[in-house]
């Protein structure tokens, strides 16, 4: 299990933050405004949540550098990981549940030209919310128990594959086997002559 275990937390936060990207650029809330205003208003989540992009690019980062990382920032990662789903869940509740002025406002002025929350609010005949901030909340649930799930088994991950862990990939040839191409490139890369295997380093 333990050995899955940066898998699973790699594509659990890289599925949830793609996620959350992508419900960001849909619409959130659709605005209906009182007689003799201009069409209805259609507000993406973008709009409603200005920093919900940020942060679910963020939690894309975090996911795919949590795939080559070392024991402690991995620990540092799942902490950062936490932090982001607990944030989008914040942003993202009071939209799913009651949809409070200033998720819509900026919208309806940019439409109308009319500022000001009572202002605004006085034009709002209705609105009306679509099942993307749901989805947003979801994948922050997600991203909670992924972090969390870095946070407990992180440490105990094995280390990094042989691409990133040229030391060890150098202590399992046989000092008399035939290097490989992979290793005479790192040999290389050290400033090393793998065609003089003897010569001093």
């Amino acid at each position: 299990m333990i050995r899955r275990a940066r898998s699973i937390s790699v594509l659990a936060i890289l599925a949830a933050g793609a996620v959350a990207t992508l419900a960001a650029t849909q619409t959130w809330i659709h605005v209906s405004l009182t007689d003799g205003a201009a069409a209805d208003v259609a507000v993406a989540g973008t709009a409603a949540i200005p920093v919900l992009t940020p942060l679910s690019l963020a939690v894309l980062a975090l996911g795919a550098a949590l795939s080559i990382v070392g024991r402690v920032l991995r620990i540092v990662f799942g902490a950062l990981t936490v932090a982001a789903a607990i944030g989008i869940a914040l942003l993202t509740a009071p939209v799913a549940v009651d949809v409070p002025i200033d998720a819509y406002a900026p919208s309806v002025t940019e439409t109308t030209g009319i500022t000001g929350d009572s202002s605004v609010a006085a034009l709002v005949a209705g609105t009306s919310v679509t099942g993307w901030p749901v989805v947003a909340l979801l994948a922050a649930v997600v991203l909670l128990v992924a972090g969390s799930f870095v946070l407990v088994t992180g440490w105990r991950w094995p280390g990094g594959g042989r691409k990133y862990d040229a030391q060890r990939r150098r202590a399992a040839v046989a000092d008399d086997a035939p290097l490989d191409a992979i290793d005479s490139w790192d040999d290389l890369s050290r400033g090393d002559d793998p065609t003089f295997p003897d010569a001093p380093r």
